[in-house]
C-alpha cells in the first residue's frame, strides 16, 4: 500500500493554506465547503474534527486537497505542521472524509439543474437563475481556462447563472475573501468570457 503523504501550499489568500494529498478524497469534479462545525456535522467528519482547532474558521474539500482558513491571530508557521500531520493521519487511518453531500451541493460538472453549477454549504440562499442558451458555453470556458488555475490556488469557482448580460459565479476555498479575487474576477475571468461571448457584459461573485 502506498503511504499517504500530505504537503502544504501557500495560496494567494494569506488566511488560507492548501493541504494536498496523494490520493483522492472526493469524486472528480466535486467540492464542498463548510463555514462552521455545525454545518459540517453529519456530512464531513474530517471537517467537523478540523473545527475543533480553535483557529480554524472554514474548511473546503476538493478532489485531492483541503483548504483551511484560519483566524488572523495565529501565524501559519505555528500551526501548518500540526494541521498537515492531523490530515495525513486522518487519511492514513481511512477515516471518513465525507459521508454525505449536503442537499444543496452538487458536482461542479453540468447536471440537470438549469445553471449546471454547485453551491457551498452556506447560510445565505443561493439565487435561482433560469436556463440560458449560453450556459453550456460559459461552463465550458470556465472548465477549460479558469477552474484548473483556481484549483491550483486552493479554491473553486462555480457558475450560478447568466441573466441580462451578467454572469454570476460563486468563489469557494482560498478564493473566497481573497484580496486578489476581485482583480482575478474582473481582469481575468470577465475579460476571458467577453472575448469568447460578446453577450457577456459583466462577471460578478455571489457572496453567500
Amino acid at each position: 500500500m502506498i503511504p499517504v503523504t500530505v504537503y502544504s501550499e501557500m495560496t494567494p489568500n494569506p488566511s488560507t493554506m492548501k493541504f494536498v494529498a496523494n490520493k483522492y478524497l472526493l469524486p472528480t469534479g466535486a467540492s464542498v465547503e463548510f463555514e462552521n462545525k455545525a454545518a459540517a456535522k453529519g456530512y464531513s467528519p474530517l471537517a467537523e474534527a478540523l473545527f475543533d482547532f480553535p483557529f480554524v474558521t472554514k474548511v473546503f474539500i476538493a478532489v485531492n486537497f483541503i483548504t483551511v482558513a484560519k483566524t488572523d491571530n495565529v501565524p501559519w508557521d505555528f500551526i501548518t505542521m500540526e494541521l498537515r500531520e492531523f490530515i495525513r493521519e486522518w487519511i492514513s487511518f481511512e477515516k471518513e472524509v465525507l459521508i454525505a453531500m449536503p442537499s444543496q451541493i452538487q458536482h461542479d460538472t453540468p447536471t440537470d439543474t438549469p445553471s449546471g453549477a454547485a453551491s457551498s454549504q452556506t447560510s445565505a440562499p443561493q439565487p435561482n437563475f433560469a436556463a440560458s442558451p449560453l450556459d453550456d458555453a460559459i461552463i465550458d470556458l470556465l472548465d477549460q481556462y479558469v477552474r484548473p488555475a483556481v484549483a491550483n490556488d486552493g479554491g473553486a469557482i462555480d457558475f450560478l447563472g447568466f441573466e441580462d448580460g451578467k454572469v454570476t459565479v460563486m468563489l469557494k476555498g482560498s478564493c473566497a475573501g481573497c484580496p486578489s479575487s476581485t482583480a482575478t474576477l474582473k481582469g481575468g475571468i470577465e475579460n476571458l468570457l467577453k472575448q469568447h461571448l460578446p453577450e457577456v457584459q459583466e462577471v460578478v461573485a455571489f457572496n453567500a
